[in-house]
C-alpha cells in the first residue's frame, strides 16, 4: 500500500532545508515568467472587453478603441515608473499593504491588502477562465465542460506551486516566452499587412453582443456617449492588472535584487504595452469583434496566419499562459497572506514555509477560493471582468500615495521629483478606481466593494483574537509558581493491558491516582471491584452510575465535584487509548478518548492526556514494565502499582 509521505513526495518533492531558500530566488528571466504572466497575458481579453462595451456603436466602436488603448499604455507607463521608485524604496518588497501600512496608517494598510486578496482570487479565476475561453474557440466541444476544465487546471496550478518557487518558475519559462514569440510574430505580420493591404471593411457585430450590451443605443450622444467610452476605459484597465506583482515580490529576486526587480519590470511594461496596443491597432484594421463564440485574439490568428500550424501555435500558447498567468497570483497571494500573519491579520499557519519552502497554506487557500469563485459564475470570463480590476487601482493608489509621505519625510535627494511623480501615479489611479466603480458598480463592481469591508473586518477581528490572547498568556516571571494537589484519573471499563499502561503513567507523575469505571451496564461494577482487589495495585477504584447510559456525564459531574469541592487543584486525566495496526481498525473501536478531550476542552484546570496501546507493535508500556527483570520490588506489605501491573497482569490473563 502506498504510504501518505512516498505519495506527497512523488507529487511535490523532497523537502528541503531552511538554507536552500537564498537558492530559490528567481533570475531575471525566470522572475518575467513567473511575476509578469498576469501583466503580459492580459492582451488577450482587453482588446476584447473594450469591444464588447462600445459594441451598441456598431462599426464606430472600432474608431475608439485605439485611443482607449492609448490612454491605458500612457497609464501603465507612469504607474510602472512609480512602482520603480517603489523597488528601489524597500528592497525587501514594497506591496502595497506595507507601503500603505508605513506611511498612511493601519486602516489604509488594511484596505490595501483586502483589496489585493480579492485581485488575487480574481487574477486565478479570470485567468484560467479566459485560457479555457482561448481554447474553446479553436475547439467549441471543450465550452461544456468549462468548469470541470477550469477546476482541473487550478488544481495542476496548485500542485506546481507547492513543489516550490524554483521549480514552478522553471515550468512556466517556456510557455510564456513562447506565446511572447507568436505574439511578436502575430502583431509585425499583421502590421506589415497593414501598411502593404488594403483596408478591411466594416465590422459584423454578432446579433447576440449588441443584445447583450443594451440594443437600441445605435446612435447614443451625449452623456451616453461619455459614458460608454468610460466604461469601455475601464474595462480595458484590466491590461493594468498584475503590474504591481514585481514590486511586491522583490524579495524573491537573485541578488541585487532591487537592480533585477526594475530591469524586469521595465521589460514587462514595454512588453505588455506593445502588445495591447499592436492587438487593438490590428483589430480596428482588420474591422474584427469578438462573439461569444471567437475572441479577438483567435480572429486575428485566423485572418493573419490562416487556419494552418501557426494558427493553433498561437491559441496553444495563449491558452498556456493564461492559465499560467494564475501563477502570479500563486506567487503573491501567500506572500502576502505571510506578512499578514507576522502582523497578526491572519491566522498563524500562512507565516510558515512548507517542505519545499513554498508558503503551502497560503498556495491551498488561494486555490480553494479560485475553484469556488469559477464554480459560482459558471466560469465565465465576461461575468468574472465587471469584479476584476477594482482592487488593483485601489491598491496602486495607496500605494503611490504612500510613497508620496515616504518622500516627504526622508527628503532624500530628488525627493522633490520623485513625489511629483508618485503623486501623478496616485491621482490617475484614483480617478480610474472612481469611474470603475462608478460605471461598473450594476454590472458586478457592487460585489467587490461589499466583500473589500468584509474581509477588512475579518482582518481586524483576527488581530483582537491575537491581541488578546498575548495579553492573557503574557506572564512577568517575578510571581512565584504554586504547588498546587494534583488528581489524576484513569477511566478504566475493565482490567487489561491498556488500562495498566495507563495507570503506569498515572503513578510517575502524581501520588493521588484514581481509577474511575462509569457503569453503563447495569451490575458492571459489582463485578469489577472484586477483580479489582484482588489486583491489588493500590490504586482506588471509583463506580460511578450511569443511569442514561452516558460515559461523559458522569465523569465531568465527578470531576467538577472534584475542583470545585476543592479535593484538586488540579485534574489529569490519563485515557487509554488503542492504536490498531491498520488504519481500517480505527473504524471498530471506538473513540472514547476523543470525546473526553472534546467533553474537558473548555475547563479550567483539567487535563487530558492519552497514553497510547499499540496493537501488534512491539514497544508498549505495559509489556517493557512486565518483563523488566531489573525493577526492585517494593518493601512495603502492599506492592507497587509496578510490581503489580508486572504479577498481576499474569493472573489476569491466566484467569481468561
Amino acid at each position: 500500500m502506498i504510504s501518505y509521505k512516498y505519495l506527497k513526495r512523488v507529487l511535490f518533492g523532497r523537502p528541503l532545508a531552511s538554507d536552500r531558500l537564498e537558492h530559490e530566488r528567481l533570475s531575471k528571466t525566470t522572475a518575467l515568467a513567473v511575476l509578469s504572466s498576469d501583466a503580459i497575458s492580459s492582451v488577450a481579453y482587453a482588446t476584447d472587453q473594450i469591444l464588447l462595451v462600445l459594441a451598441v456603436l456598431g462599426s464606430a466602436a472600432l474608431s475608439y478603441v485605439v485611443p482607449i488603448s492609448a490612454v491605458i499604455a500612457g497609464l501603465l507607463v507612469l504607474v510602472a515608473l512609480s512602482y520603480r521608485q517603489t523597488i528601489f524604496a524597500y528592497p525587501k518588497g514594497g506591496g502595497s499593504y506595507t507601503v500603505a501600512k508605513d506611511n498612511l496608517g493601519q486602516m489604509p494598510g488594511l484596505v490595501a491588502a483586502a483589496s489585493l486578496l480579492t485581485d488575487y482570487i480574481l487574477t486565478v479565476s479570470v485567468s484560467i477562465s479566459g485560457g479555457v475561453a482561448q481554447i474553446a474557440s479553436a475547439y467549441p466541444s471543450l465550452k461544456a465542460h468549462t468548469v470541470l476544465i477550469c477546476v482541473v487546471l487550478v488544481f495542476v496550478l496548485m500542485s506546481v506551486n507547492l513543489r516550490g518557487v524554483r521549480e514552478s518558475g522553471a515550468a512556466f519559462s517556456a510557455p510564456t516566452y513562447v506565446f511572447i514569440v507568436m505574439m511578436l510574430a502575430l502583431i509585425a505580420t499583421g502590421v506589415v499587412r497593414a501598411i502593404t493591404g488594403p483596408a478591411a471593411a466594416g465590422a459584423q457585430i454578432a446579433p447576440s453582443i449588441v443584445a447583450t450590451s443594451g440594443a437600441g443605443l445605435s446612435a447614443p450622444a451625449g452623456f451616453a456617449l461619455a459614458f460608454l467610452i468610460l466604461r469601455g476605459f475601464a474595462e480595458g484597465c484590466v491590461a493594468m492588472t498584475g503590474t504591481e506583482a514585481i514590486s511586491n515580490g522583490v524579495g524573491a529576486f537573485k541578488a541585487p535584487a532591487s537592480r533585477n526587480a526594475a530591469a524586469t519590470l521595465g521589460w514587462m511594461a514595454a512588453i505588455l504595452g506593445v502588445f495591447f496596443l499592436g492587438t487593438s491597432f490590428l483589430a480596428r484594421h482588420f474591422a474584427i469583434m469578438p462573439t461569444a463564440a471567437e475572441t479577438v485574439t483567435s480572429q486575428l490568428g485566423h485572418r493573419i496566419f490562416g487556419g494552418g500550424a501557426l494558427y493553433y501555435a498561437l491559441q496553444y500558447s495563449t491558452f498556456a499562459l493564461l492559465v499560467l498567468a494564475a501563477n502570479t497570483a500563486f506567487a503573491d497571494f501567500p506572500r502576502l497572506s505571510s506578512i499578514l500573519a507576522g502582523d497578526r491579520y491572519m491566522p498563524r499557519q500562512f507565516a510558515a514555509r512548507g517542505d519545499r519552502l513554498a508558503f503551502s497554506n497560503g498556495i491551498i487557500a488561494l486555490a480553494v477560493l479560485a475553484m469556488v469563485l469559477v464554480w459560482l459564475f459558471h466560469g465565465d470570463t465576461s461575468a468574472l471582468i465587471p469584479l476584476y480590476a477594482i482592487g488593483v487601482f485601489v491598491c496602486f493608489t495607496l500605494s503611490q500615495a504612500g510613497m508620496v509621505v515616504h518622500w516627504r519625510r526622508t527628503r532624500e535627494p530628488g525627493w522633490r521629483r520623485r513625489a511629483m511623480l508618485n503623486g501623478a501615479g496616485a491621482v490617475a489611479t484614483a480617478c480610474v478606481a472612481i469611474v470603475q466603480i462608478v460605471t461598473k458598480f450594476t454590472a458586478g463592481a457592487w460585489i467587490v466593494v461589499l466583500i473589500i469591508p468584509l474581509i477588512i473586518l475579518l482582518l481586524g477581528r483576527i488581530h483582537r483574537h491575537y491581541t488578546q490572547f498575548e495579553r492573557e498568556i503574557a506572564f512577568t516571571g517575578q510571581s512565584p509558581l504554586m504547588f498546587l494537589h494534583h488528581t489524576v484519573i484513569v477511566p478504566v471499563n475493565g482490567i487489561s493491558k491498556p488500562t495498566a499502561g495507563a495507570l503506569v503513567y498515572a503513578t510517575t507523575i502524581s501520588e493521588d491516582v484514581r481509577a474511575v469505571h462509569v457503569e453503563v451496564e447495569p451490575g458492571a461494577g459489582r463485578e469489577l471491584l472484586p477483580r479489582w482487589g484482588a489486583w491489588d495495585i493500590g490504586v482506588e477504584l471509583v463506580v460511578l452510575r450511569s443511569p442514561y447510559r452516558s460515559i461523559l456525564r458522569p465523569l465531568v459531574e465527578y470531576v467538577d465535584h472534584l475542583t470545585e469541592g476543592g479535593d484538586a487543584d488540579l485534574v489529569t486525566i490519563v485515557v487509554p487509548e488503542i492504536v490498531p495496526r491498520n488504519w481500517w481498525g480505527h473504524l471498530l473501536h471506538n473513540k472514547t478518548s476523543l470525546f473526553i478531550r472534546t467533553a474537558f476542552l473548555f475547563r479550567a484546570n483539567v487535563v487530558v492526556t492519552a497514553v497510547p496501546y499499540r496493537i501488534g507493535r512491539s514497544v508498549r508500556l505495559v509489556d517493557r514494565v512486565a518483563h523488566d527483570e531489573m525493577l526492585e520490588e517494593s518493601t512495603s506489605a502492599r506492592p507497587s502499582v509496578r510490581s503489580a501491573v508486572r504479577s498481576g497482569t499474569a493472573s489476569v490473563e491466566s484467569g481468561r
